[in-house]
């Protein structure tokens, strides 16, 4: 068997017909096919431009000169890109804005922060030197204390003897 031959059902998953339509084909002599050994061949390198559509070899065959646009579909096409254009820069816009905007609010959340954070150490310094006050009170107190109770136990130890 040549190279060149599939069987009707390859044929038909390469070209996407149904077998009822490839063998219509092969009926009106559009398709060159054989049977062996009761199975239908299909030669796909012959008349395979019996199965594409005229309309898409006429487009096939145009040359770029033949191809004409259409000026509607020109504009429209233009106008379609300009509008996306537009959009594109609009939201570009707002995306600005509200980076700004978010910008604005971490500026104002970390100002607020340094005047707490200054507050903060303002009131530790005030609390430090009120405890070395408390604690020098404190002192002087325990000294004078030691002080009163020494002379105390001292007349008392003075007494007894």
């Amino acid at each position: 068997m040549n190279l060149n031959w599939m069987s009707i059902e390859e044929y038909a998953d390469l070209t996407g017909l149904e077998v009822s339509a490839i063998k219509e084909l092969v009926d009106r002599d559009k398709l060159i096919s054989k049977v062996e050994d009761g199975v239908i061949y299909i030669d796909p390198s012959k008349g395979a431009s019996e199965i594409v559509p005229a309309s898409l070899q006429n487009i096939s065959m145009a040359t770029h000169s033949d191809m004409i646009v259409p000026a509607q579909f020109v504009e429209k096409t233009i106008g379609t890109i300009i509008n996306l254009h537009e959009k594109v820069l609009d939201a570009k816009d707002e995306t600005i804005v509200s980076i700004k905007n978010e910008n604005l609010f971490l500026k104002e959340a970390l100002a607020s922060l340094q005047e707490l954070y200054e507050e903060d150490r303002k009131t530790i310094a005030t609390l430090t030197s009120q405890l070395k006050i408390s604690q020098q009170e404190v002192e002087f107190m325990r000294r004078k204390y030691k002080l009163m109770w020494g002379k105390v136990v001292d007349n008392y130890s003075v007494s007894e003897s």
